[in-house]
């Protein structure tokens, strides 16, 4: 269908013209057209957009769904977390560290918060910061308790290193062969001097055994002494085993080691002889603890039997005369 012409009325000739738009008048009638079309289109999609998600709305939407979810099942397995930490803490301190004698971690130690005021300024500020600041407070605290946690068995290794090598430094075995516990000749305490006859404090055991015979380092240690001479102890040796614990070899023959030396627990150090004041060819053995003699027959718990050592008490607790 055509499009209608328009006409003016002219009244110098009383007539109607017609009218045409000039080059300026198109143009701007072309230019209000666009606006007016682009403020609709404006107007349109802005109330299109309040009732209605654009696809990349939509997307951005799932995706803070997931993640809001993703936080609630982290925070689940937090939890979980929390209650293995909780475990192993409870368990070093009632259990590990009482081995060890070492003293439970403080609580407040192990609760302590973590510094700066501002931490988690960088995550407010957003629709999900609650969840988000909360997540991260749970971690760190986690990762606090983590290497607390972590420190402490540190500790207990380096104690059970410890404990390790005290136990190889003990005295522990009898310092010559055990296959004939009668070789116990003397035990510790009161005993009928030999030479003097009178009753007198014996400070540690004697062994009966033949010239010659083995004797062996009751515990790891260093040769501390290595001493000749022909009264007394005669030949000695005197081994430090370190944590307050010493040991000593009397009337000895010969000598197997030098002063210094590192020795294992059953190494050879020495032999048996009849050096000193001695009456007959033995071993004197003692053992000091924090520079106090105390009983050997304590101390023979490595390498007998509970019947050997019932047996080998009984026997050291005769009175008689002491070899030395």
């Amino acid at each position: 269908m055509a499009k209608k012409a328009k006409y003016k009325f002219n009244p110098e000739s009383l007539s109607f013209d017609k009218i045409r738009l000039g080059v300026k008048s198109l143009l701007l009638r072309a230019l209000a057209f666009i606006v007016g079309s682009v403020i609709i289109a404006v107007v349109f999609n802005f109330i299109f957009g309040l009732f209605f998600d654009s696809p990349k709305e939509k997307a951005l939407k799932r995706e803070i769904a997931q993640l809001t979810l993703q936080y609630d099942l982290v925070h689940r397995e937090m939890g979980n977390l929390e209650k293995v930490i909780e475990h192993l803490q409870e368990t070093d301190d009632n259990l590990y560290r009482s081995i060890f004698g070492a003293e439970p971690i403080q609580a407040t130690q192990r609760q302590a918060g973590i510094g700066g005021v501002n931490r988690y300024n960088e995550l407010e500020g957003y629709n999900n910061s609650k969840i988000v600041i909360e997540t991260a407070k749970r971690l760190d605290a986690i990762r606090k308790k983590v290497y607390i946690q972590s420190k402490s068995f540190d500790e207990l290794i380096a104690l059970a290193t410890e404990k390790e090598n005290m136990l190889r430094s003990i005295p522990a075995i009898i310092p010559i062969s055990a296959k004939d516990l009668t070789r116990i000749a003397s035990g510790y305490g009161l005993r009928i001097h030999p030479y003097y006859k009178i009753s007198k404090f014996h400070a540690g055991m004697d062994f009966t055994a033949p010239l010659g015979t083995e004797v062996y380092a009751s515990g790891d240690g260093t040769i501390e002494t290595v001493q000749s001479g022909k009264r007394g102890m005669g030949n000695y040796i005197v081994i430090n085993h370190g944590f307050g614990y010493q040991s000593i070899y009397a009337h000895l023959d010969s000598f197997n080691v030098k002063q210094g030396q590192k020795v294992g627990r059953g190494d050879v150090i020495g032999f048996v002889g009849n050096t000193g004041m001695s009456v007959a060819p033995h071993l004197h053995y003692e053992i000091k603890m924090n520079g106090s003699n105390v009983d050997p027959v304590n101390f023979f718990f490595n390498d007998l039997t509970p019947g050997e050592y019932e047996e080998m008490i009984e026997i050291a607790s005769r009175t008689g005369q002491s070899f030395d």
